[in-house]
């Protein structure tokens, strides 16, 4: 089952076991959220398939929840310090970073973290209390 932890105002927050069907729930919560968001297409069909990756590794390592967040910077009238950007994460329990490791031609992975290099503006890890996180930023059209 599905916790949704937020789904209102800037942010967009949900927790899903560590179950096969967990990365098709992740994406469907995710495109809907930031559908209603009215993000362009592009950038939630990108922001979509790197979450799918990273809930895809989360799955393949840890047996305990994982966490999707979003946040969209919040228009206020003031300039942001740089150009907009969607930021994303992905949480499990454990503590260990990912590997970014080169994927040959016939690999059937391998290849998550390379597309968030590839397409986000920013990314990276940290630990938590209980696990790590895994980060990327997408540039906000405007």
């Amino acid at each position: 089952m599905v916790g949704v932890v937020d789904t209102e105002g800037a942010s967009a927050e949900w927790t899903f076991p560590a179950a096969p069907d967990a990365v098709r729930s992740a994406r469907h919560a995710v495109r809907d959220a930031l559908r209603k968001w009215g993000l362009e297409p592009a950038v939630v069909d990108v922001t979509v398939l790197l979450v799918s990756e990273l809930v895809t590794n989360s799955l393949r390592y840890t047996s305990g929840p994982i966490g999707v967040r979003l946040i969209r910077p919040v228009v206020d009238g003031t300039p942001p310090p740089r150009p907009p950007a969607l930021l994303v994460e992905v949480s499990d329990p454990l503590p260990d970073p990912p590997m970014e490791r080169p994927a040959g031609p016939d690999d059937e992975g391998g290849r998550g973290l390379q597309l968030v290099a590839c397409a986000a503006c920013r990314w990276g890890t940290r630990r938590g209390r209980t696990g790590k996180t895994v980060w990327f930023e997408l540039p906000l059209p405007g």
